[in-house]
């Protein structure tokens, strides 16, 4: 009896901290959300006029995409064409729809940025926390996004020749088990037996090719 009452009781000391630690966890991340989201209303970075800013943004851009919003542009421009006879195709009627998309599409490009500054921050975001959380990832590539052209193509040229030493690692690692392995079944002279190997290079060495291509770009953009 004493010791069923001891595991019981171990039992519930158990259930308690966990439940107290998942508690914690909670009150941790809802206490990070509400920094985060308090954070630029503190520093006066966010207010009424940005919000509403952000809000109509995305609903415009969504509505841009949306097949009402072309059959509306299309509608338009169907309408303004058969008035043409009308108005004798008269430059009036000409300057009506150039003024008319101009407006239209200067007004856009700012709301179309805005809604893809947001869209790249948020998923930098993402990219930075997987950084993180995977072991073995290099976590100086964090907000690699705000270093210069140069420095990229610098890190670029950095992670070809790390790709290039893990490839030749790799090779080396077939050739030592290849070696190793017992050859008495295999005929070193039939080529089908030499097929596999060259297959498995030329991943390789294409993504090695196309690395380079990219690399030789940036050069020349840079230059």
């Amino acid at each position: 009896m004493s010791m069923s009452k001891r595991e019981t009781d171990a039992d519930s000391n158990t259930n308690t901290e966990n439940k107290t630690d998942d508690k914690s966890n909670t009150k941790t991340g809802a206490t990070a959300r509400n920094n985060a989201d308090a954070a630029p209303a503190h520093n006066g970075k966010s207010h009424a006029v940005t919000r509403f800013f952000d809000h109509f943004a995305a609903h415009v851009t969504k509505w841009a995409g949306s097949p009402i919003a072309f059959g509306s542009a299309l509608i338009a421009v169907v309408v303004w064409a058969a008035t043409g006879p009308m108005f004798g195709y008269s430059e009036t009627w000409q300057l009506v729809i150039n003024t008319g998309t101009t407006i239209v599409t200067f007004l856009m490009v700012f709301l179309i940025q805005q809604s893809q500054n947001k869209d790249g921050r948020a998923l930098h975001l993402k990219l930075d926390e997987l950084l993180i959380a995977l072991k073995g990832a290099d976590e100086e590539l964090v907000d690699v996004e705000q270093l210069d052209e140069d420095k990229l193509i610098a890190l670029a040229a950095a992670c070809t020749a790390r790709a290039q030493a893990q490839a030749r690692s790799d090779r080396s690692k077939k050739r030592r088990a290849g070696g190793a392995a017992p050859t008495g079944n295999a005929d070193t002279g039939n080529p089908a037996s030499r097929r596999p190997r060259s297959r498995s290079r030329k991943p390789i060495r294409s993504s090695l090719r196309v690395r380079r291509s990219v690399l030789r770009a940036g050069r020349t953009a840079g230059t």
